[in-house]
């Protein structure tokens, strides 16, 4: 409707459009074209309304759906014509709240250009200020108790700004414009340095007090934007064996934090698409290829080819870097298998052991979220590859295919993430850990519930794994009053992929990976399925063997090279050369024994298992401290550029079988022949993605589809994942790889929501 030439439009925009500066942009946009009218956040997004001419509205309009602030997200914006009242000027609203919440949350950002030039420059208000922020960077998930995204409903709550940042904050002009999280040294957070007993270090500055610490040797325990890390001198080797013995860390390599891109330079080489995802706004933990003769302490990344290296994530990392003037280990703050601590009094009492002391801050971290993770690998092109989604990128939302209804997706128990799901969008909460202990299931609980009241979702379903000692299911078969899914493991790997690509396929899927219990009570980890979101069938596995003592044989994974021996060799399994020296023969027999009655040892198809034995055989990894380790160190020590492949037969019956046992013998001839382990374990890799793509390929002609899924964590291996795709791509088929999600259980949830909603819309 219209008033004279005047107009009038009601907007409403959605995506991540609170806390990213988007009021203050429509307020400018409005002003740019002449516009009356007021903007506000509400529990959906960011409602408007503008009044003023016809041209100029459309132009506004256009301007507000493609020229958003750097960290928004428009996903809808719809509009709807008014009567035009006559209103002059354009104003910011308090924020409403009239129904259930559904706006999206920004991740944390790390700081941008315009703030850290501040806070070099010594003429600043808030030079080495290191909380500085504004609407393009700073804390957002980690703070949010509620939406709308306004400062009470944050841990800034308790910061009354003073005058100066008051006046920021409402002028349009500001870059602060209704920044919620803006403060400076005389009105917001502060920062000490402590020591174990909790008492104050006395220091003029706890930052360069810390860095000092650093720099003599010492561990600090930091606290970031999303929980506490562990520092220490990346180049000193007492101060990592001490860390490792401290934290019980033994053998996973440390994370490596430096100050920027030159000083990452001197540690790693960086392809373009690393250096440029080192440096995102997320500011993950990239994988990268050591350089030789890199200053490191051996400790740092035993054996291993490759560092996860990243840039400071906030202020107080940069200032820290800074004063310390070295690459610094920069290690998750918790004890092996627990939750990172994020609360203060926690932190101490858990990492006061640790660390010989702790900078902290009194802006409370609400909700816990480690460094993400990722690595690049190339097929047609250099593609990142998540191998842990968090800080940075959670509590994004993901698409789905279809629409769910209100439902929660408990995920599986390694490398736990949750998933809760409304209509045709899901969100993946940040990395919790392995449920193996009270602290990671009050953590996942807590998560859960944080998730539930922020986004409104009260969820009539929930999905599970079928494992029933896993602690989600049983999380989940304790929730009353809703609609129980189950969902196997390596369905749930299938369905993430797809779903996360749009799509419900069909497709054949090759899921490998360590275990997963499968629908005949088996432990499965080297399924070949086809089918789609709704339903899958079991086409073709590894060849099952004995898994000899359970458990034990992850921590242990001779036992597993004893297990292929026995299947390999006719029930013969003399002590091989690699392993003899590291296990006793008596144990070696024992072990055998127990293998051949079957007693203790369940049957498994598990590539993550068959990586183990080959890892044992070329005489690394004969035990280990973390699941996967001794698959990592054998993608570690093949040889690059070899060509050659052990053979792996395809048995074509019931289902079709991967046969390793002729892969093992052939490892076996070339070892005892004084072939290189280097050399084994690349022909490994070569003949276990020929074998992978000749079985995809074969399947998808048979069921008369074109799409290939590769997924499962033994896909995280580069080496293997690259040659496997090459091939089927070769072949003519359409290779889907996870991206947003990582092909490890930490995209489990989001599989068990894509599988739930179809099952209950099929």
């Amino acid at each position: 409707m219209s008033t004279g030439t005047r107009e009038r439009v009601r907007a409403r925009v959605e995506g991540v459009v609170q806390g990213v500066g988007f009021r203050p942009f429509v307020h400018r946009l409005a002003g740019e074209h002449a516009l009356a009218g007021w903007v506000r956040n509400d529990e959906r997004g960011v409602l408007l309304e503008v009044e003023g001419a016809g041209e100029a509205l459309a132009r506004f309009l256009e301007r507000l759906a493609h020229e958003p602030p750097p960290l928004a997200v428009v996903e809808r914006v719809y509009a709807e014509p008014l009567r035009a009242t006559g209103e002059h000027g354009f104003q910011i609203l308090r924020s409403g709240r009239s129904g259930e919440p559904a706006a999206l949350v920004s991740p944390d950002v790390a700081p941008c250009r315009d703030c850290l030039a501040e806070l070099w420059d010594p003429r600043d208000r808030r030079h080495r200020y290191p909380f500085i922020n504004c609407t393009n960077c700073g804390p957002r998930f980690t703070i949010v108790r509620a939406v709308p995204y306004d400062r009470p409903l944050t841990t800034m709550s308790a910061f009354e700004m003073c005058a100066a940042c008051r006046a920021e904050y409402e002028d349009p002009a500001s870059r602060r414009f209704h920044a919620q999280p803006n403060a400076c040294p005389v009105c917001g957070p502060t920062v000490r340095l402590i020591a174990r007993s909790g008492e104050t270090i006395d220091s003029e500055d706890a930052i360069a007090a810390a860095a000092a610490l650093l720099r003599a040797g010492q561990i600090v325990a930091v606290k970031g934007v999303g929980g506490y890390q562990l520092a220490c001198r990346a180049d000193e080797q007492r101060a990592v064996t001490e860390l490792r013995r401290r934290k019980g860390r033994e053998q996973k390599p440390f994370a490596l934090m430096a100050r920027d891109l030159g000083a990452l330079g001197a540690l790693v080489a960086l392809t373009p698409g690393e250096r440029e995802l080192v440096s995102a706004r997320e500011r993950p933990i990239v994988l990268a290829a050591r350089l030789p003769g890199a200053l490191l302490a051996a400790a740092v990344a035993p054996g291993s080819p490759h560092l996860g290296v990243m840039l400071p994530s906030t202020p107080l990392h940069h200032l820290l870097l800074a004063d310390t003037d070295t690459a610094l280990v920069m290690s998750s703050g918790n004890l092996s298998e627990e939750p990172i601590a994020h609360r203060d009094d926690d932190a101490l009492t858990r990492l006061g052991e640790v660390a010989d002391a702790l900078l902290v801050h009194d802006r409370p971290i609400h909700v816990a979220a480690d460094d993400s993770v990722v690595r690049f690998f190339t097929v047609e092109r250099e593609r990142p590859l998540m191998l842990r989604r968090s800080r940075g990128y959670a509590p994004a939302s993901i698409p789905l295919p279809l629409s769910a209804p209100p439902l929660l997706a408990c995920g599986a128990e390694l490398k736990n993430t949750f998933c809760l799901a409304k209509g045709s969008r899901a969100w993946v909460g940040a990395h919790v850990g392995d449920l193996k202990n009270w602290e990671t299931l009050r953590a996942f609980r807590a998560g859960i519930a944080h998730l539930e009241a922020l986004f409104a979702v009260e969820p009539t379903v929930l999905a599970h794994d079928l494992h029933p000692d896993y602690l989600s299911t049983s999380y989940a078969l304790a929730r009353e009053g809703v609609e129980l899914v189950g969902v196997q493991h390596h369905h749930a790997h299938l369905a993430a992929c797809l779903a996360e690509h749009g799509e419900r396929g069909p497709a054949i899927g090759a899921i490998y990976d360590g275990a997963g219990l499968g629908t005949d009570g088996a432990i499965w980890g080297g399924e070949l399925l086809a089918g789609d979101l709704q339903r899958v069938e079991r086409v073709g596995h590894l060849r099952p063997v004995r898994l000899p003592g359970g458990d034990a044989a992850v921590r242990e994974p001779w036992r597993m090279a004893c297990s292929w021996l026995l299947a390999a060799f006719d029930g013969e399994a003399p002590l091989p050369a690699g392993i003899a020296g590291r296990v006793d023969p008596e144990r070696w027999g024992q072990v055998a024994a127990l293998a051949r009655s079957g007693t203790a040892s369940p049957i498994t198809t598990s590539v993550g298992r068959l990586f183990d034995a080959v890892s044992a055989l070329c005489g690394i990894g004969a035990s280990v401290h973390e699941e996967g380790r001794a698959a990592a160190q054998l993608e570690a020590l093949a040889a690059p550029g070899e060509q050659g492949a052990y053979p792996l037969p395809l048995v074509d019956a019931d289902v079709l079988e991967l046969d390793a046992r002729e892969t093992v013998r052939a490892i076996v001839r070339d070892l005892s022949a004084g072939v290189r382990p280097a050399l084994a374990s690349a022909r490994f890799h070569n003949g276990l993605a020929d074998g992978t793509a000749r079985a995809v390929s074969l399947l998808a002609e048979r069921h008369g589809v074109r799409t290939a899924v590769l997924s499962g964590g033994v896909f995280q291996n580069r080496m293997l994942l690259e040659r496997c795709a090459e091939e089927l791509t070769r072949a003519g088929l359409r290779v889907l790889i996870p991206r947003q999600l990582p092909p490890n259980d930490g995209g489990i949830a989001y599989g068990q929501a894509a599988v739930a909603a179809a099952r209950l819309q099929g």
